[in-house]
């Protein structure tokens, strides 16, 4: 790989880095991470960056401090006279505030496309935004990858008779996208939100009586929304129930009502969340490394990536 390529890790998820620079065959550049005692984060590139094509590995998730590491590490590298600086965000946080749905609220999504751009980055690799329209929030050239080509080779195999389930109307197009390429049926689900993190299920749009059914989504957070669906889909006739999320949250009670589920057999994420102790026997983790490092050569090299756009199949 040459010298002028380096990928560099934050504090959010050490682990995917590590195994994204295993698949590139290098290692992570050096960077120094220290705390003043009030907790203001200080950042300083171990080796010369000057001229150099900068990848920045860091989800933002909460806590809030992994964005703001971001943005220092961003702002250190642009005065640093990196040459190009890509912030690799596999999970892109606050991103469910992406308009004005009702009066006086803040437009988050905006907000941090804002403050990553103003920070430093030329450019941003992501993963399954929570609403794709975000990418149209940025002045600089963002590309979206998507779970599905991750999870796919996961659950293709899991039963003969699949309907792939949407959660809401806002999932159809990566349930589409899945159900195409695994020759099933669609179904979707028709839920209101009385409060946030609250879900109620109204109606279940499709056939899926009798079928296996996988549940497929862009997050899952508290679990609530997602064991709701379970339980409405197994109380209507469903039989085997399988989930394909992409980002694990996971905060709250989410674990522990993944684990007491009786009606969910098993659930598929990425590690572009770092979970740790977080996890349980009913979650198998599928790595996205392959898939990052792969859009970090040819972003590299300035070659196309829209092979690795499987969505847009659907």
């Amino acid at each position: 790989m040459p010298n002028e390529f380096m990928i560099f890790a934050g504090s959010a998820n050490v682990s995917l880095a590590n195994k994204i620079a295993a698949h590139l065959g290098i290692e992570l550049g050096g960077i120094e991470k220290k705390r003043f005692s009030d907790g203001e984060i200080w950042i300083k590139y171990s080796e010369n960056i000057r001229g150099r094509d900068i990848f920045i590995i860091q989800p933002t998730h909460p806590p809030a401090e992994n964005i703001l590491e971001l943005l220092i590490m961003l702002d250190a590298a642009k005065r640093a006279s990196a040459k190009r600086v890509t912030a690799v965000i596999p999970y892109f946080g606050y991103s469910r505030q992406d308009r004005k749905d009702q009066p006086r609220v803040a437009i988050t999504a905006k907000l941090m496309a804002n403050l990553i751009t103003k920070a430093g980055a030329d450019r941003v690799i992501s993963m399954d935004l929570h609403a794709a329209q975000i990418q149209g929030f940025f002045d600089i050239p963002f590309d979206h990858l998507y779970g599905s080509s991750v999870l796919l080779g996961r659950v293709q195999n899991i039963s003969n008779n699949l309907a792939v389930v949407s959660p809401d109307v806002g999932g159809i197009k990566i349930a589409r996208a899945y159900a195409k390429m695994l020759n099933s049926s669609l179904i979707v689900i028709d839920k209101r939100r009385p409060a946030q993190n609250v879900s109620e299920v109204m109606h279940i749009i499709g056939e899926f009586e009798g079928k296996d059914i996988l549940l497929v989504d862009d997050l899952i957070d508290t679990a609530g929304t997602f064991i709701g669906a379970v339980d409405a889909l197994k109380s209507k006739g469903a039989n085997k129930i399988y989930g394909a999320i992409t980002h694990p949250i996971l905060s709250g009670k989410a674990c522990e009502r993944i684990q007491e589920s009786k009606n969910l057999e098993k659930l598929f994420v990425t590690d572009t969340i770092d979970i740790g102790e977080h996890s349980c026997d009913k979650i198998e983790i599928v790595s996205a490394a392959k898939l990052f490092a792969e859009a970090i050569v040819r972003t590299h090299y300035n070659e196309s990536i829209s092979s690795l756009f499987n969505i847009d199949k659907g």
